[in-house]
């Protein structure tokens, strides 16, 4: 797992936090009762890496990783992370993520928009027990971005002519900016000053793009068992991603799929087509790019803070495979 080796070189208190995370979600989750509580519980239960609360408890100095807000800081990350998904799963129709069916699939589209509203209320409803104004501030520009960048999805879907500053214009709102909310918040309530925040910031965003472009890479090339949802599930729904669009350079055929929904039985043989372009190879190493910027950003950091578990984090993103 990505998370692995970062937490160990963290030391024994990431567990703690990471075990009061989990007792905060549940409660965040269940807050209100009834059927949102419910499918949004649901969705707590479908797991996860809970890499992002990991990424707010790392970019805090070790002094101040005791701290409450931290913790509501990293619940909040996540509840937000999680409505992201299931707005996703309406859009995408994806039946299963990580392996488990989805609130689209068990409970229809209206439920599941109404579960990832809740859970980006009561994200902003735990975040502000911090009290700090800026920080709800910086969530809230976060959550402006996830919501155009998923209008920008919309638009982008079944568009092979999408260009690969255009995707990456639109993963930078979706998955980067959730990410760089994630360090700065952790960078900020820890303490570190502003410059320190913004480079922790900077290193978030560019973890985010590496890790969504080695996640697309890893949803032509993958398997379920690695993914936790069937290989070619944004090529199905008509997502361009960056290996997609850079094999509809070269294959017709697979510009042709981009464009118009391929039956079911025809996904794995044009996937085989995107491996065969070299695209896979060609998105990895822009996916390389980003971890090398990531990590870069982290080199300017100037506070008291270990950036060794921040530095195995963004190495292991592009080389997972789960």
């Amino acid at each position: 797992m990505i998370a692995h080796e970062a937490a160990l070189l963290a030391g024994d208190d990431v567990r703690t936090f990471m075990a009061q995370i989990e007792t905060r979600l549940g409660a965040a989750s269940a807050w209100s009762g009834g059927i949102t509580a419910r499918t949004g519980g649901a969705t707590l239960a479908a797991g996860g890496k809970r890499l992002r609360p990991l990424l707010v408890f790392l970019s805090a100095p070790a002094a101040s990783r005791a701290r409450a807000d931290l913790v509501r800081a990293a619940a909040a990350i996540e509840l937000m992370h999680m409505a992201t998904l299931v707005h996703d799963d309406v859009l995408d129709r994806a039946a299963l993520r990580r392996g488990q069916p989805t609130v689209w699939s068990t409970d229809g589209d209206a439920i599941a928009a109404a579960t990832g509203d809740y859970l980006f209320a009561r994200a902003f409803g735990v975040l502000a027990e911090t009290g700090d104004m800026p920080a709800i501030e910086l969530l809230a520009r976060c959550a402006l971005g996830l919501s155009e960048g998923e209008a920008m999805q919309i638009v982008q879907s079944r568009r092979p002519e999408t260009t690969p500053e255009e995707y990456l214009e639109r993963c930078t709102l979706k998955t980067g900016r959730l990410f760089a909310a994630a360090c700065a918040l952790g960078a900020r309530l820890g303490g570190l000053d502003d410059a320190d925040v913004e480079e922790l910031a900077t290193f978030g965003r560019c973890l985010g793009l590496a890790f969504q472009v080695a996640d697309d890479v890893l949803d032509c090339g993958g398997t379920t068992a690695s993914t936790g949802k069937p290989i070619g599930t944004d090529l199905l729904a008509g997502v361009a991603t960056l290996p997609l669009l850079i094999a509809a350079r070269y294959d017709a055929a697979v510009h042709a799929a981009i464009a118009t929904p391929p039956a079911p039985a025809d996904v794995l043989p044009i996937l085989e087509l995107v491996s065969r372009t070299g695209a896979l190879a060609e998105a990895r190493e822009t996916a390389l790019d980003f971890v090398r910027l990531a990590e870069s950003a982290l080199d300017r950091v100037g506070g008291d803070l270990d950036t060794r578990p921040l530095h195995a984090v963004v190495k292991s993103v592009v080389d997972r495979d789960t």
